[in-house]
């Protein structure tokens, strides 16, 4: 097995993981067990990923979610986020021309909340969703050159859904939905437009407790600690559809900050990062080094790196955190290159000749070189709600210029508590 596939796998096997764990933690507490499952179904369109996309008809979406509500009044992050459902979606998809668009199947750890609960009790909910999906279907530039959403057979999958819940009944609860779905590589491969879709579903969600358990919500103290973290992490990502093999991005961070009510994680730090695609292409002297940025020769290690300033949030949830960061790029020289290859284009003139126009380093050029950011899933060997001093954490996430796809990666980090600071 070569190391990128290994990469991959250990990805996909982590993401199953979480999906099949994050509704079998449990105590002993049988409010807790208050388990529930909902068949859904989905129509909705594809949306264009590009210029001459495939035609397509009506999308047809099965979903079978299995989950739980959390109403263990002793679960200190359930109360805080007001006792969410958490659970698993499998998902089937049609895009709605199964040729040259094909099938997802999908697999989405998710969460879903109440919303404006005192104009519609519990009625409303918002439902978001991340995950991984496996696609029958990929780009092809002989047999489907005009299909450039996706280009792999594993990719991230996202869904986000409001749904109001028209019929309760003493166990069944019927809902109408609303939402977005997207499927996308996360730069493992190009082109990689992502798949977007709108849709609609009908769903009944069936349980043995009703939501709305009676019980008395319990008062926790308001608490603080400090913390501070790091981590390092093995990316993979491609470089633009010329230089399109899996080459590593090797990473380090370190940050601190505060643990508000065992719950809500906020911190800052910095990170760095090595891509070996950058090294290469500069090492090997490739065209636009040769004849626009000589000075890379001197040191290519140093212009293949780029380190930055990040803030960082994450939501602790026992054993799991969802984690965002924003960041600020000070160093990243490479990423002039990087844009003027993947913002260009090719034509063929009237000599029948290809001629290649480079990407300008225009305002959004700046904005996107200065932006970062990072979304995943964090899996603690120890579970957060004990607050334990010491802990250690996997990961998988997607790292972002600004909105689009950097690379995808696989990290494994450290926490350190400081003493907790409570406050009645």
């Amino acid at each position: 097995m070569t190391l990128p596939k290994a990469i991959n796998y250990k990805i996909n096997i982590f993401l199953l993981i979480f999906s099949s764990t994050i509704i079998a933690q449990n105590d002993n507490s049988a409010v807790n067990e208050s388990y529930f499952f909902t068949p859904e179904i989905l129509i909705g369109k594809t949306l264009e990923a590009n210029t001459l996309f495939p035609k397509t008809d009506l999308q047809k979406n099965l979903f079978l979610s299995i989950g739980k509500y959390n109403f263990n009044p002793q679960k200190e992050w359930a109360a805080r986020l007001n006792y969410p459902s958490t659970g698993i979606s499998l998902g089937y998809t049609d895009f709605g021309n199964t040729d040259k668009v094909g099938r997802a199947y999908s697999v989405m750890p998710f969460m879903e909340f109440s919303i404006l609960k005192s104009v519609f009790s519990h009625n409303l909910k918002l439902n978001i969703g991340i995950g991984g999906s496996y696609m029958d279907t990929q780009y092809n530039a002989e047999t489907n050159p005009f299909n450039k959403a996706i280009t792999t057979k594993v990719n991230w999958s996202f869904r986000s859904f409001i749904y109001y819940q028209f019929i309760n009944g003493e166990n069944t609860d019927w809902r109408l939905g609303l939402g977005y779905l997207h499927h996308s590589n996360g730069h493992t491969s190009l082109p990689n437009q992502g798949l977007n879709s709108l849709a609609t579903s009908i769903s009944a969600r069936f349980s043995k407790v009703k939501e709305t358990v009676d019980f008395e919500k319990p008062k926790f103290s308001s608490k603080s600690q400090t913390y501070i973290s790091s981590r390092i992490g093995l990316g993979q990502n491609v470089l633009s559809e010329k230089f399109n093999t899996k080459k590593e991005v090797y990473s380090f961070s370190a940050s601190a900050g505060k643990i508000i009510n065992n719950t809500f994680k906020f911190g800052g730090g910095f990170y760095y990062r090595y891509y070996e695609h950058y090294y290469d292409y500069i090492k090997n002297n490739e065209v636009l080094v040769e004849e626009q940025y000589p000075h890379f020769r001197d040191n290519p290690y140093c212009y293949a790196t780029n380190f930055g300033l990040f803030a960082t949030s994450e939501l602790l949830m026992d054993h799991f955190g969802f984690e965002f960061d924003l960041g600020l790029n000070i160093y990243k020289p490479f990423y002039k290159i990087d844009w003027k290859l993947n913002q260009g284009y090719t034509y063929q003139n009237a000599n029948d000749e290809t001629i290649e126009v480079l990407g300008d380093l225009n305002w959004y050029y700046e904005i996107k070189r200065t932006v970062s950011a990072r979304m995943g899933l964090k899996y603690y060997l120890w579970s957060t709600s004990k607050a334990p001093k010491h802990n250690i954490f996997i990961g998988a996430h997607i790292n972002a210029n600004l909105g689009q796809a950097d690379f995808t990666e696989l990290s494994l980090g450290y926490v350190y508590r400081f003493n907790l600071k409570s406050k009645e």
